[in-house]
């Protein structure tokens, strides 16, 4: 279908009547609807993994891995607690509230939802947050990147399959498509891309004070850090994995590593090693490696990699016919280079050494950039590591481990700052798509008359006083 403002405004107001019936409040409707996605996609499996090789050269294996998997994890994390996370919560009211002793707090959808998802996990970061919006009995309408066309296709064919349009919709198209999405009166908008366009969201949803999930990639890119006493081959194995995965093409991916000095020419030595032995001499060759997803994003990171040619340790060398380029490690980079700056997004990883004594200094550096979206410490020392952990502002991480706590259930994930705001997964998930109303049953007889006029009565004062303290 050929979207435009009349259509997708016809769109909206069709789901909005909809949400008005009631439909999507019971629980038992929202685990069938749970059930039916589910089905859906994986009666869709082969189609998924056929969109992913067309539009990112993506294995079946890490496609499985990256996308269908963890979509079927959140969608029955959902159905295992659903009734739980819905269930309203009883409080105590307090003695300023007697007689009415309890409150309750609802979870209640916030209505018509607009999800927009970006090409790198086109299923995952799509069907994975729409989990949480049927959870929590929205509707919604996914705005589907145009990049990815081929998975734009399968998407809507899973969403048709399962849902009628009143429900759940697919809209493809380009910015023009999805200003239109945004122009209209959304009741909560999730949007996964770049900083710049979640700054767009905002103000296009400011206008009718809509609420806005923001999952971004942070201006200055995410840190790895490898102190001296590191295990090497570990953190450079680990390392290595994460840049090849989907190109580099990961929100959360590494998108430079600073390494202590003493240690700088092993780790870059055995990182080589590492990237060779799981992609071959040829990284650009490899029919498992995943290309990226353009000719523009080609174009632009083989012209990034020509400025720092002189820096280039590894790789450096693409095929801009099949859009792969291989894993590129630029040595020594320095804190101040462009490459350094902004997020990659690319196989591109410079590599900073410093002074293993310095790490104040570093983290000093790290912290006064914008709020990466993943932070990852490689040390012996836990102690210094919880204490970064525990105290720098970024979204999540881990400690000699990369990308793994995406995956840990019943945990929050998303950035801060120009990382992101809110939070999903889970019941995380739930939460955002829901508004918790608090209702106090209140009692007719044997009301307080501390709250009411007149107040001249200097015992009522002295008695507000001691409730308050």
């Amino acid at each position: 279908m050929s979207w435009d403002k009349e259509s997708v405004h016809a769109a909206v107001e069709k789901q909005r009547e909809y949400f008005k019936t009631g439909a999507t409040l019971p629980i038992d409707f929202r685990r069938r609807m749970l059930l039916q996605l589910k089905q859906s996609v994986l009666a869709h499996e082969k189609d998924i993994l056929a969109a992913l090789k067309a539009d990112l050269g993506r294995d079946e294996s890490e496609g499985y891995l990256c996308d269908i998997g963890p979509v079927i994890l959140e969608i029955n994390e959902a159905l295992h607690g659903l009734r739980k996370w819905a269930k309203p919560e009883t409080h105590f009211s307090g003695l300023l509230a007697f007689p009415s002793v309890f409150t309750k707090v609802y979870k209640i959808p916030y209505g018509v939802s607009l999800i927009i998802s970006p090409f790198n996990f086109p299923f995952l970061l799509s069907l994975g947050v729409l989990t949480a919006c049927i959870a929590a009995g929205n509707t919604a309408i996914l705005k589907a990147s145009s990049k990815s066309k081929e998975s734009t296709a399968v998407l809507a064919k899973i969403i048709a399959d399962a849902f009628p349009s009143e429900y759940c919709l697919v809209i493809d198209g380009g910015h023009d498509i999805a200003d239109y999405c945004l122009e209209e009166r959304f009741d909560k908008i999730f949007y996964t891309g770049s900083p710049r366009v979640g700054v767009h969201v905002m103000e296009m949803a400011a206008k009718n004070l809509t609420p806005v999930t923001l999952e971004l990639g942070g201006e200055n890119g995410n840190f790895a850090i490898v102190r001296k006493d590191a295990d090497i081959r570990d953190a450079a194995r680990k390392i290595a994995f994460f840049k090849i995965l989907n190109s580099g093409q990961v929100c959360i991916n590494i998108n430079q590593v600073a390494v202590a000095k003493e240690i700088a020419e092993p780790f870059i030595e055995a990182l080589k090693q590492e990237f060779t032995r799981q992609l071959g001499e040829h990284p650009e060759t490899n029919e498992e490696y995943c290309h990226l997803i353009s000719s523009s994003a080609y174009r632009y990171v083989a012209e990034e990699a020509d400025a720092y040619r002189e820096r280039i340790v590894f790789g450096g060398v693409g095929n801009p016919e099949t859009l792969r380029y291989s894993p590129t490690v630029i040595y020594p980079a320095k804190l101040e280079d462009k490459v350094c700056n902004h997020e990659t997004f690319s196989p591109l990883l410079p590599v900073i050494p410093f002074e293993d004594n310095e790490i104040d200094a570093l983290i000093k550096e790290v912290e006064n950039r914008e709020h990466g979206l993943a932070l990852y410490l490689f040390t012996k020392n836990k102690m210094w590591a919880k204490k970064v952990m525990s105290s720098a502002q970024y979204g999540g991480g881990c400690v000699n481990e990369v990308c793994l706590h995406l995956m840990v259930k019943g945990v929050p994930f998303n950035g801060t700052g120009h990382s992101g705001m809110g939070a999903y997964h889970g019941e995380w998930g739930f939460r955002e798509f829901s508004h918790p109303s608090t209702v106090l049953f209140g009692k007719t007889k044997g009301n307080l008359a501390l709250r009411e006029h007149p107040f001249h009565n200097t015992k009522k004062l002295g008695l507000l006083k001691k409730f308050f303290k």
